[in-house]
């Protein structure tokens, strides 16, 4: 359901167990998709987290959404409008803020979720912002360094740990793009684990119940 009127439409689910200021864990959806996707989930992650699961703004035809455009057809394969994309990690970023203090969330228990475009966002909310989350989940994504606030390499990430995942046979995603994650990570000194699974652009089972565990250990 959705209870409040902020930013971004969203449906959430309150914690079995309601309290004041519950760890959060808001969910981003791949291109094409919507706010029921990953909301999927939702019933078998920790039971004390409040969850967000958070529509892309832009609607697509004849249905779905996206947090930026692909040009199917540029050069070079897809190519990603990085302006929109920027707008729309600026959207996420106050999106958390408002959210918190809507539902009076532990802003310092946040957790992002996200597949695909998703996930690339996340990334990008995450290093540009590290302050704001303290677990990011990226699923099928890649660190697109476009999109990042020019100045990421001077922020503190002490406080921040990434799960990323990868389908070793992805036909969206090639995961030789993913597979740069972990070296820019390492560089910057944050905790990480990166993970393949032998799946195209999706999540298997092995793989949801890997990042349950690593969550399950932090929240």
């Amino acid at each position: 359901m959705q209870t409040q009127t902020l930013s971004l439409h969203h449906i959430i689910r309150a914690p079995k167990a309601q309290s004041e200021n519950s760890p959060v864990l808001f969910m981003f959806h791949g291109y094409g998709s919507n706010e029921e996707d990953l909301f999927s989930f939702a019933s078998e992650l920790p039971d004390e987290l409040f969850i967000i699961s958070v529509r892309a703004p832009q609607d697509l035809m004849p249905y779905g959404h996206a947090w930026y455009a692909i040009h199917f057809d540029a050069e070079d394969g897809k190519w990603s409008d990085d302006a929109q994309a920027i707008q729309s990690r600026e959207l996420i970023a106050n999106f958390i803020d408002d959210a918190c203090n809507a539902y009076k969330l532990d802003a310092t228990n946040v957790t992002l979720l996200g597949f695909s475009q998703g996930a690339i966002l996340s990334y990008a909310v995450a290093l540009s912002y590290p302050e704001k989350v303290k677990n990011i989940i990226a699923l099928s994504g890649y660190v697109n360094q476009s999109i990042i606030t020019e100045d990421y390499k001077d922020k503190d990430y002490t406080n921040i740990s990434f799960y990323c995942s990868h389908g070793s046979v992805d036909q969206v995603i090639p995961v030789d793009w993913a597979r740069k994650t972990a070296p820019f990570l390492e560089a910057l000194q944050i905790k990480h684990i990166y993970e393949e699974f032998p799946v195209g652009h999706g999540v298997a089972p092995q793989n949801f119940y890997s990042l349950l565990n690593w969550l399950k250990e932090r929240i």
